[in-house]
């Protein structure tokens, strides 16, 4: 018999892998061209060719660097690279001590969560969420504690964040830009966020660290401004992955950021370097690590992602569809038509129509529509949409 923390697993898997899985099915049967899948979250802009070129440079290094082990926290040279650019960014003064390379974001997460939970803390975090939040926090056996979000403009509720709280609360988790909403918490926001939090501490007696979940910084749109959160509270660890940013979700490659000044610094760092090892990590990739260092000042396409954006929101609210505009990211946040947005979704994939239910990111009644896909698969889709709006009377 397998673990019981795992059957539920199981039984729950990933909505958004297992609409993914459906697609490639459907497109086998009716053809990859007439399928319209907007599942998952897999950048269809290919990274920027620099990356190709400085793998090839890569493949004459010292094989023992190239394709061995190093510092479970990763090559120095790396995170004085990522200080670097993370300073001359947004002024901060990073040392490759406060750097750890991890596994991808999902590894970083697991990291922190590894170094600071005990049994029963809680961390919160504001719905709608990435649903394997829910995952990395009990892998850890700590509770995840989820705000209901403001559904007009999906800024945390701030009032109900307070409330929330308590003596058990261990951390905080915000992801912004966000998925599934494409929004970007306001500065004000984060500073009414940091308010609050400084004085729970003073008012409980313990730290509580804010996590800022951050693999879409880069990708925001209309002159969008996405806080850098360590300027704004002590106690704030941010963690970042190159899948989106580079296009490099499959070779699982990104960081924490650590800051000196948090509170028990050299425990947390400590306990983050031993977890990074323990939950078998060891460390994260070598030869990715040191093409990443190298090309951190590169972008991917986001005009690419911006026409898309422009194109399918734009398609959908013609076709009465009712969505906020995102500022970033790659999804949109649809709120759907029907009471039962999984019934919504059903309905969907009768034309061929790939869409995530909210409820999969702790937000019933939307649904999400990844755009990071080829132009084309928008245009050729909103026809689609039109079929599905006249079916359900949206039109």
């Amino acid at each position: 018999m397998i673990s019981e923390k795992m059957v539920d697993l199981v039984k729950n898997s990933s909505v958004i892998r297992a609409m993914f899985e459906e697609g490639q099915k459907m497109a086998a049967i009716y053809g990859a061209e007439n399928v319209y899948d907007f599942s998952l979250g897999n950048p269809n802009v290919a990274p920027p060719a620099a990356v190709a070129e400085t793998i090839k440079e890569l493949v004459n290094e010292d094989s023992q660097r190239l394709h061995g082990y190093m510092s479970n926290a990763g090559f120095e040279d790396v995170r004085e690279a990522i200080c670097a650019s993370l300073n001359r960014r947004f002024d901060t003064h990073f040392i490759a001590e406060n750097i750890i390379m991890t596994v991808g974001a999902a590894g970083g997460l697991n990291v922190i969560f590894r170094a600071l939970l005990n049994p029963g803390d809680e961390v919160i975090t504001f719905a709608p969420y990435f649903g394997e939040y829910r995952s990395y926090v009990r892998n850890y056996d700590g509770k995840l504690i989820a705000i209901a979000p403001d559904t007009t403009t999906f800024q945390p509720d701030l009032t109900a964040f307070e409330q929330a709280i308590t003596a058990k609360t261990k951390a905080v988790l915000v992801n912004t830009p966000n998925n599934p909403t494409g929004v970007v918490y306001s500065e004000d926001t984060i500073k009414k966020m940091a308010a609050i939090l400084e004085k729970k501490q003073q008012e409980y007696g313990t730290e509580i660290y804010l996590i800022s979940d951050e693999p879409y910084r880069e990708l925001v749109y209309d002159g969008a401004f996405v806080p850098y959160l360590t300027k704004y509270y002590k106690n704030t660890i941010v963690g970042y992955s190159f899948s989106k940013s580079l296009s490099l979700p499959g070779e699982r490659i990104g960081y924490l950021v650590i800051p000196g000044e948090i509170d028990d610094y050299k425990m947390v760092q400590g306990a983050a370097n031993v977890a990074n090892r323990i939950l078998g990590y060891v460390n994260a990739p070598s030869m990715f690590q040191l093409v990443v260092a190298k090309c951190i000042d590169e972008k991917t396409d986001v005009a690419y992602y911006d026409r898309n954006r422009e194109t399918l929101y734009n398609g959908l609210k013609d076709l009465g569809f009712s969505c906020i505009k995102p500022e970033g990211a790659f999804y949109l946040f649809v709120k759907s038509p029907i009471a039962d947005e999984k019934e919504f979704c059903e309905k969907a994939k009768k034309y061929h129509l790939l869409i995530v239910p909210g409820s999969s990111f702790g937000c019933a009644g939307f649904v999400r529509i990844a755009y990071c896909v080829s132009y084309e698969t928008i245009v050729n889709s909103l026809p689609k949409f039109k079929e599905l709006a006249e079916e359900i009377g949206l039109q």
